[in-house]
């Protein structure tokens, strides 16, 4: 069985995709940091979750080679 070049690709992308998010969201925080507490918490939280919903489809790709599930017949 022959290893996939998929695996370190995804591997990569995953690593890229979570420097990028982190980079986006610091480079608010300026703005941020005049919220207040409370309300900079729930955007911490929301921000903290949302960059784990393009990793299923990622992860799929990585081992199927396929972006979505397939149809069932």
């Amino acid at each position: 069985m022959n290893p996939s070049w998929r695996k370190p690709a995804g591997a990569f992308a995953i690593v890229a995709l979570i420097v990028t998010w982190c980079v986006l969201i610091a480079s608010f925080s300026g703005t941020i940091g005049g919220w207040p507490i409370l309300v900079q918490l729930v955007f911490y939280v929301i921000t903290g979750v949302v960059w784990i919903m393009p990793l299923k489809p990622l992860l799929l790709w990585m081992e199927t080679g396929r972006w979505r599930v397939p149809e069932p017949d």
